[in-house]
């Protein structure tokens, strides 16, 4: 299966790694290292995680409080990335149903 970011996520990912980074220099590589490693972590087990939504689940990194939020997408035979986001934040319907088919960026 194909990884694919949403647009937001990708963002949402961005931002969390500056915001670590101005914190200590080092440190949003090292949260990218653990969410890029909780991606292929979903990508060998794509339904190894509880959902959160009756489309997303979400896979925990191991250092860091976040996680990442996808849908697999059978039929285009990939792993949509919805959002990446710290644990403490809720997800609602509202929040985990902006899936754009038309999103071209693949990770």
């Amino acid at each position: 299966m194909k990884i694919r970011f949403l647009q937001p996520a990708e963002r949402e990912l961005g931002e969390a790694v500056e915001y670590y980074e101005a914190q200590e220099p080092g440190l949003g590589f090292e949260l990218f290292e653990e969410v890029w490693a909780a991606i292929e972590r979903i990508e060998q087990y794509p339904e190894a995680w509880q959902p959160v939504s009756p489309r997303a689940r979400r896979c925990h990194t191991n250092r860091f409080p976040y996680g990442v939020i996808y849908q697999i997408c059978e039929e285009e035979d990939e792993i949509l990335i919805t959002f990446t986001a710290s644990t403490s934040v809720q997800i609602t319907p509202k929040r985990t149903a902006y899936v754009l088919p038309g999103s071209t960026h693949v990770v």
